[in-house]
Protein backbone atom coordinates (compact mmCIF):
# COMPACT_ATOMS: atom_id res chain seq x y z
CA UNK A 1 0.00 0.00 0.00
CA UNK A 2 1.15 3.40 -1.32
CA UNK A 3 1.31 6.10 1.27
CA UNK A 4 2.19 9.82 1.87
CA UNK A 5 5.93 9.55 1.61
CA UNK A 6 6.03 6.95 -0.59
CA UNK A 7 4.32 9.20 -2.85
CA UNK A 8 6.11 12.18 -1.83
CA UNK A 9 9.37 10.20 -2.37
CA UNK A 10 8.48 9.38 -6.14
CA UNK A 11 7.85 13.23 -7.13
CA UNK A 12 11.49 14.11 -5.60
CA UNK A 13 13.25 10.94 -6.62
CA UNK A 14 11.46 9.59 -9.52
CA UNK A 15 8.23 6.85 -10.51
CA UNK A 16 8.88 3.40 -11.16
CA UNK A 17 9.22 2.52 -14.27
CA UNK A 18 5.79 2.04 -16.60
CA UNK A 19 4.68 -1.43 -17.14
CA UNK A 20 4.66 -0.28 -20.92
CA UNK A 21 4.73 2.52 -23.03
CA UNK A 22 2.18 4.20 -25.47
CA UNK A 23 2.82 7.06 -27.28
CA UNK A 24 1.28 9.12 -30.21
CA UNK A 25 1.63 12.49 -31.30
CA UNK A 26 -0.24 15.40 -30.95
CA UNK A 27 -2.72 15.15 -33.63
CA UNK A 28 -3.22 11.34 -32.81
CA UNK A 29 -4.85 12.24 -29.36
CA UNK A 30 -6.56 14.98 -30.80
CA UNK A 31 -8.65 12.99 -32.83
CA UNK A 32 -8.99 9.93 -30.34
CA UNK A 33 -10.27 12.17 -27.83
CA UNK A 34 -12.79 14.22 -27.28
CA UNK A 35 -12.23 18.28 -27.01
CA UNK A 36 -12.83 17.88 -23.30
CA UNK A 37 -10.98 14.91 -23.11
CA UNK A 38 -7.91 16.44 -24.73
CA UNK A 39 -7.76 19.68 -22.24
CA UNK A 40 -7.78 17.84 -19.33
CA UNK A 41 -5.78 14.96 -20.12
CA UNK A 42 -3.13 16.29 -22.52
CA UNK A 43 -2.80 19.91 -21.57
CA UNK A 44 -3.23 19.50 -17.75
CA UNK A 45 -6.86 21.21 -17.29
CA UNK A 46 -9.38 20.25 -15.00
CA UNK A 47 -12.93 19.81 -15.45
CA UNK A 48 -15.42 21.78 -13.70
CA UNK A 49 -16.24 19.92 -9.52
CA UNK A 50 -19.14 18.10 -9.61
CA UNK A 51 -19.67 18.27 -13.55
CA UNK A 52 -19.96 14.45 -13.18
CA UNK A 53 -21.94 11.81 -12.07
CA UNK A 54 -18.88 9.43 -11.62
CA UNK A 55 -18.37 11.33 -8.23
CA UNK A 56 -21.26 9.85 -6.68
CA UNK A 57 -21.47 6.72 -8.64
CA UNK A 58 -20.31 3.95 -6.03
CA UNK A 59 -21.39 0.17 -7.88
CA UNK A 60 -18.24 -2.10 -8.63
CA UNK A 61 -16.22 -1.77 -11.28
CA UNK A 62 -12.42 -1.01 -12.36
CA UNK A 63 -11.33 2.37 -14.03
CA UNK A 64 -9.10 2.73 -16.90
CA UNK A 65 -7.08 5.65 -18.19
CA UNK A 66 -9.64 7.34 -20.92
CA UNK A 67 -6.07 7.63 -23.27
CA UNK A 68 -4.84 4.47 -23.02
CA UNK A 69 -6.82 2.27 -21.38
CA UNK A 70 -4.66 1.07 -18.68
CA UNK A 71 -6.34 -0.41 -15.57
CA UNK A 72 -5.86 2.37 -12.65
CA UNK A 73 -8.11 2.02 -10.15
CA UNK A 74 -10.87 -0.40 -8.67
CA UNK A 75 -14.06 0.77 -7.27
CA UNK A 76 -13.87 -0.36 -4.18
CA UNK A 77 -11.15 2.17 -3.09
CA UNK A 78 -13.49 5.01 -4.63
CA UNK A 79 -14.91 6.85 -1.48
CA UNK A 80 -17.02 9.99 -1.46
CA UNK A 81 -14.62 13.20 -0.65
CA UNK A 82 -17.03 16.02 -1.01
CA UNK A 83 -14.55 17.67 -3.11
CA UNK A 84 -16.76 16.98 -6.62
CA UNK A 85 -14.04 15.10 -8.44
CA UNK A 86 -14.49 10.96 -7.99
CA UNK A 87 -11.51 10.01 -5.32
CA UNK A 88 -9.95 6.76 -4.67
CA UNK A 89 -7.66 5.96 -2.16
CA UNK A 90 -5.24 3.63 -3.85
CA UNK A 91 -4.41 3.10 -7.60
CA UNK A 92 -4.78 -0.66 -8.89
CA UNK A 93 -1.14 -1.08 -9.22
CA UNK A 94 2.00 0.89 -7.76
CA UNK A 95 3.06 1.60 -10.97
CA UNK A 96 0.31 2.89 -12.96
CA UNK A 97 0.15 6.55 -11.41
CA UNK A 98 3.21 8.88 -12.29
CA UNK A 99 4.32 11.45 -9.52
CA UNK A 100 5.16 14.91 -10.02
CA UNK A 101 6.22 18.33 -7.95
CA UNK A 102 3.00 20.62 -9.10
CA UNK A 103 3.81 24.11 -8.14
CA UNK A 104 1.48 26.01 -10.20
CA UNK A 105 -0.99 28.85 -9.55
CA UNK A 106 0.54 29.41 -6.30
CA UNK A 107 -0.41 26.13 -5.04
CA UNK A 108 1.71 23.08 -3.87
CA UNK A 109 0.62 19.76 -5.08
CA UNK A 110 1.33 16.07 -5.94
CA UNK A 111 -0.06 15.82 -10.12
CA UNK A 112 -1.20 12.21 -10.81
CA UNK A 113 -0.26 10.94 -14.50
CA UNK A 114 -0.96 7.51 -16.18
CA UNK A 115 2.60 6.32 -16.21
CA UNK A 116 1.92 4.26 -19.40
CA UNK A 117 0.88 7.70 -21.45
CA UNK A 118 1.60 10.54 -19.18
CA UNK A 119 -2.13 11.59 -19.45
CA UNK A 120 -2.79 14.14 -16.62
CA UNK A 121 -5.55 12.43 -14.54
CA UNK A 122 -5.67 15.08 -10.99
CA UNK A 123 -3.40 15.22 -7.83
CA UNK A 124 -2.93 13.00 -4.76
CA UNK A 125 -3.53 14.79 -1.05
CA UNK A 126 -2.49 13.13 2.56
CA UNK A 127 -6.17 13.97 3.33
CA UNK A 128 -8.04 10.50 2.37
CA UNK A 129 -9.43 8.09 4.61
CA UNK A 130 -7.57 5.07 6.37
CA UNK A 131 -6.33 2.75 6.10
CA UNK A 132 -3.67 4.76 3.41
CA UNK A 133 -4.95 8.13 3.89
CA UNK A 134 -4.30 9.13 0.48
CA UNK A 135 -6.57 11.25 -1.84
CA UNK A 136 -6.40 10.66 -5.33
CA UNK A 137 -8.46 13.33 -6.54
CA UNK A 138 -9.07 12.79 -10.46
CA UNK A 139 -10.37 14.23 -13.46
CA UNK A 140 -14.29 12.09 -13.78
CA UNK A 141 -13.31 12.32 -17.77
CA UNK A 142 -9.86 11.38 -17.66
CA UNK A 143 -11.48 7.75 -16.38
CA UNK A 144 -13.20 5.10 -18.00
CA UNK A 145 -15.49 3.21 -16.00
CA UNK A 146 -15.42 -0.65 -16.85
CA UNK A 147 -17.90 -2.95 -15.25
CA UNK A 148 -16.94 -5.82 -13.10
CA UNK A 149 -16.95 -8.35 -15.40
CA UNK A 150 -14.92 -6.46 -18.28
CA UNK A 151 -11.31 -6.51 -18.45
CA UNK A 152 -9.15 -3.75 -18.80
CA UNK A 153 -9.32 -2.20 -22.71
CA UNK A 154 -6.37 -2.91 -24.79
CA UNK A 155 -3.54 -0.67 -24.25
CA UNK A 156 -3.84 0.53 -27.64
CA UNK A 157 -7.48 2.04 -27.11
Amino acid sequence: MLTWKDVLDRAQKGNPPAPQRVERSDGEWKTRLTPEQYHVTRQHGTERAFSSAMCSRFEPGRYACICCGTLLFDGTSKFESGTGWPSFGQPSAHDVVAYTADNSYGMVRIEATCSVCDAHLGHVFPDGPAPSGLRYCMNAVSLEKLSVDDEAPAADH
